[in-house]
């Protein structure tokens, strides 16, 4: 496997796991404890801002031409 192939499927993968951790957060998963232990996920904002990275990222390696924003001039 090269390194572009390489590096698209971690960015895959990383882009999985976030969507993963998003998901988990919006369904009330922010924090738990479990006896003495505790955890805590990441704040949303850093996850989409990582989200939106990736996927430029792997767009980017997979030949896509990315995403577009819609700008409206004004007058």
């Amino acid at each position: 496997m090269n390194r572009k192939a390489e590096k698209l499927a971690r960015a895959k993968a990383e882009l999985e796991q976030v969507d993963t951790a998003i998901a988990s957060i919006l369904s009330g998963a922010q924090s738990y404890r479990i006896g003495t232990r505790s955890l805590t996920r990441a704040d949303l904002s850093v996850l989409y801002k990582r989200k939106d990275a990736l996927q430029d990222l792997v767009d980017g390696l997979s030949g896509g031409s990315g995403r577009f924003r819609r700008v409206v001039p004004v007058g």
